[in-house]
């Protein structure tokens, strides 16, 4: 045979050989992650703010499901909603709001149906000083005079970003409620870490950052951050005899402490697939767990009620 010949034949085998290990190897992985409640992989855009708690809902979740993969991508809340939009591979976001009417009705003339979303938390943005500073008291108006530049001009403040943040929206919309930002007081920084870095490092400075960043006392990183920097007390407009509250828990889901959003879940998915598992596990008893070890505000009562044992 012609060494020419016997070369091709011999190329086109190996190939044939590898093109059918691929398909089989396709094929086998296939069966081994199907897409069920407990298995597959999604891909999930997660507001920024909220890094640190669902960080640990997914680590359990993928932990109590081996077979289940999330991947998350944690980024400005704007961008989580063009993902929603535009990104062909998710089918889901996490963010501080649901969907608005109009939004309702694209995905249902595009998709065919509505996605399905909802309340699973709530969060506080948290006002956070130096270390050092004695200034830890805080009414709406003097936060809404000092974003406005109007007083306090030598003490900067520092946000996760000056555009598209779910924490600027909110400093927005429940603050200034119509006036702008001072830009020459307010500054911007990526995000959230490097809020509680500038704040760290810079005696006369305010930051404001999710709850989720800060208050848990079982987390050590976090432990460790309150030794640089304190969490102050904001004004309670509901409270009798207690004008200043933190956002802990009960301040939270009581609503007594004033900076309360609701966090949200978005899904792309009208069937039971990977994407309804993970939002049946953070709606459930254990991701709710995570959520208030967390100090976030649950949806669940875990209200521990008196009961009266007869001997």
């Amino acid at each position: 045979m012609n060494s020419k010949i016997f070369k091709q034949l011999v190329n086109r085998s190996i190939g044939f050989f590898l093109i059918c290990t691929c398909l089989s190897a396709c094929k086998q992985d296939t069966k081994a992650t199907p897409d069920t409640y407990k298995s597959g992989t999604i891909h999930i855009s997660v507001d920024e703010s909220f890094k640190p708690v669902i960080e640990e809902q997914i680590k359990v979740f993928e932990k109590t499901y081996p077979d289940a993969h999330i991947i998350a991508q944690y980024k400005s809340e704007a961008d989580c909603f063009k993902d929603l939009y535009t990104d062909t591979l998710n089918r889901m976001i996490i963010v501080t709001r649901g969907l608005r009417n109009e939004e309702d009705q694209y995905f249902i003339d595009t998709l065919h149906y509505p996605p399905a979303w909802d309340n699973i938390a709530n969060d506080a943005i948290t006002v956070i000083v130096n270390s050092k500073s004695n200034d830890t008291l805080f009414s709406l108006e003097r936060l809404k005079d000092q974003l406005t530049g109007k007083i306090n001009r030598d003490q900067k403040i520092v946000f996760d970003g000056l555009n598209a943040t779910s924490t600027v929206r909110f400093a927005m919309d429940s603050i200034l409620k119509g006036p702008k930002f001072d830009t020459t007081v307010v500054q911007a920084v990526s995000n959230s870490q490097e809020v509680i870095d500038y704040v760290a490092k810079t005696e006369n400075a305010i930051g404001f950052v999710g709850i989720s960043w800060i208050g848990n006392p079982e987390d050590s990183a976090q432990v460790n951050m309150l030794k640089k920097v304190k969490i102050a007390y904001v004004s309670c407009i509901v409270c009798d005899g207690e004008p200043f509250v933190k956002p802990m828990q009960a301040s939270i889901s009581t609503r007594r402490y004033p900076l309360v959003r609701g966090l949200y879940y978005i899904l792309k998915e009208n069937y039971s697939g990977l994407g309804r598992g993970f939002v049946n596990f953070l709606n459930q008893e254990r991701g709710q767990l995570i959520f208030r070890r967390a100090y976030l505000g649950t949806r669940m009562d875990f209200g521990v009620r008196k009961v009266k044992i007869n001997e």
